[in-house]
């Protein structure tokens, strides 16, 4: 049994609607990324293209060194040679470096620079986790190359501590014994 024509059109338009629907839902997406910063624009400001091509990669192979050219137009990229034709672009020379290439591109000569990883702290060399060992309470101190005496204070720590959980799981269990309740360790 066939649809009636009728009922063919109303699907049409209901489909062509909720189209239109994860259109607009898409459009506001993309201008509200989580993942930029505050008062900025997609695409726009802050981390947006810097021009029509960009240098992302340089690999040196045994045929010589390559150049990944990035396209923002066409968001592709293509790792090319210095003089190596084909492609919309045509990289004349590169720095001694390896960090920078001049090309043309759509008529024009440009000098582009490998852009360098912007890299957050994770804070001072020394600080301790929140979470894991210390915050338990036991945190044995990390040697590399331990000596026979440091290795002996960790032992004896180890066994300090299995000595304590020991007597806590004792106390807890005559406790329950006599009746009162065991007590919640404040972790």
């Amino acid at each position: 049994m066939g649809m009636r024509p009728r009922s063919r059109v109303l699907w049409a338009v209901l489909a062509a609607t909720a189209l239109g629907w994860a259109g607009a839902a898409r459009a506001d997406l993309a201008a509200s990324s989580p993942f930029l910063p505050p008062n900025s624009v997609a695409g726009a400001q802050a981390g947006g293209p810097a021009g029509p091509v960009e240098l992302r990669g340089v690999m040196p192979t045994s045929a010589g060194i390559y150049y990944c050219i990035y396209d923002t137009a066409r968001k592709s990229s293509a790792w090319v040679g210095v003089n190596e034709p084909g492609y919309d672009f045509l990289i004349k020379s590169a720095d001694t470096g390896g960090d920078g290439v001049t090309l043309t591109f759509q008529g024009r000569t440009l000098h582009l620079v490998l852009r360098t990883a912007k890299i957050a702290s994770a804070g001072p060399a020394g600080a301790q986790p929140v979470a894991g060992p210390a915050a338990s309470g036991y945190s044995p101190p990390v040697v590399l190359n331990p000596s026979p005496a440091d290795e002996q204070k960790r032992l004896d720590a180890v066994a300090s501590e299995v000595r304590r959980r020991r007597l806590e799981r004792e106390r807890a269990s005559q406790a329950t014994q006599n009746g009162i309740p065991p007590a919640v360790p404040n972790r």
